[in-house]
């Protein structure tokens, strides 16, 4: 089964999803916020998601609950 990692950082208020162990990539922005990382051939290999949570519950957030499933 593939594991996925999804990490939010605080501070920044962003979100990372890997779809694979992080590494060294080239990255696109897409609009409303998201960037898409690719790997040197082009396969995307996560995402980036700025400003994540909205201004103010950012700052209030001690544990972000995080569900998912891969199929």
């Amino acid at each position: 089964m593939a594991k996925i990692r999804v990490v939010y950082d605080k501070v920044g208020n962003t979100l990372d999803v890997w779809f694979t162990k992080p590494q060294k990539t080239i990255s696109e922005e897409v609009g409303h916020g998201v960037i898409l990382k690719k790997d040197r051939k082009g396969k995307v290999v996560g995402f980036e998601k700025i400003n994540f949570l909205p201004r103010g519950i950012a700052s209030r957030t001690r544990r972000l609950a995080v569900e998912g499933l891969v199929a």
